[in-house]
């Protein structure tokens, strides 16, 4: 009998097919309130699960007594009680990797877009004010050569700071739990303290993963160390940013701008002071939004899901559950 499978997530069609042909599939194309109670019942009876971008609490995976395995389509595992799953011995596989270099070049579009006033001055013109040359008060500033600072120097840190160095010639500056020795000597970046890194950037990017010790880690101590010609980038995870603590910032001129692809709430609301600043680009949570990556990881995924429940888990985000199965049973 074939194991039973939850899909949490749109698919690829032939990605699907492929679950479908090895597994019991139930799928959802997403989850919101007109279908958590039917996605809820199906995983009661599931040994697998994949998707993305749905909260998996405790009170979901305890009515779930024959779950082996979860493969999330994302990097980022927050969204996902991972204690309880390696409490109960579940595997939980993500993709780190895949989503790297997409997420990079969108935070680069971000840092451009900001200092040349890209979005502010593309509005400028289909609102029909470009009537003569623009005089300084729409000025944009250099991105070459200036500071970078990044706040956490994995994957994406160093896919940002690879196209900062070599691209624009940038010098790099970051702020990491542990030393990014390969990022040094590729990059010649320089460890500081988060103060530092702060106080010393024309451009402060944050690459790090939401956790207990990130959550709210920029706030309102933090924005008035920066420059104020600073240009703040966001692609990582709304919560890690005091989001009242920005927006005070950037009306008060502590930063000159920032760019967002993240928010405490997601979708953005309407009524969010952001999107009425000059100063800030928004955008809709699509750091790894392209055709060619979303396909990737979305192939990863369904590869970590067979593996997992064939019993050769991989990419596993809880490695301690393989320690456990390792244990010789007393």
């Amino acid at each position: 009998m074939k194991k039973r499978l939850v899909v949490y997530k749109s698919l690829p069609e032939p990605l699907l097919a492929e679950l479908r042909q090895r597994f019991d599939v139930a799928y959802f194309e997403w989850i919101d309130d007109s279908n958590r109670g039917h996605f809820a019942a199906a995983v009661r009876d599931a040994h697998g699960m994949i998707g993305a971008n749905a909260k998996l609490d405790e009170a979901l995976l305890a009515s779930a007594p024959l779950l082996e395995a979860i493969s999330t389509i994302s990097a980022g595992i927050d969204k996902i009680d991972i204690e309880y799953l390696t409490e109960r011995g579940i595997v939980l596989s993500n993709i780190p990797d895949a989503p790297t270099e997409a997420t990079a070049d969108l935070i680069f579009a971000l840092m451009l877009s900001c200092a040349r006033r890209v979005v502010e001055m593309a509005e400028f013109v289909k609102a029909g004010q470009w009537r003569h040359t623009v005089d300084p008060a729409l000025y944009g500033t250099d991105v070459h050569g200036k500071t970078l600072g990044i706040v956490g120097m994995g994957r994406i840190g160093q896919a940002v700071a690879r196209r900062a160095r070599f691209g624009f010639g940038m010098n790099i500056l970051y702020y990491s739990r542990s030393p990014a020795l390969d990022a040094e000597k590729e990059f010649s970046a320089r460890s500081l303290s988060l103060d530092e890194v702060l106080a010393h950037s024309d451009f402060v990017c944050l690459t790090v993963p939401l956790t207990a010790a990130t959550n709210k880690l920029i706030g309102a101590r933090e924005f008035p160390l920066m420059k104020s010609s600073a240009i703040f980038i966001n692609a990582s995870r709304g919560a890690i940013v005091d989001e009242a603590a920005l927006i005070e910032a950037l009306h008060n001129g502590t930063i000159r701008a920032a760019g967002l692809d993240v928010f405490e709430q997601e979708p953005l609301r309407a009524d969010s002071p952001l999107l009425k600043m000059n100063n800030v680009v928004a955008l809709p949570h699509i750091g790894s939004a392209t055709h060619e990556t979303r396909y990737a990881m979305a192939q990863r995924a369904v590869e970590n899901i067979i593996a997992a429940l064939d019993g050769k888990p991989q990419s596993v985000a809880n490695p301690a559950v393989l320690k456990q199965r390792a244990a010789p049973r007393q």
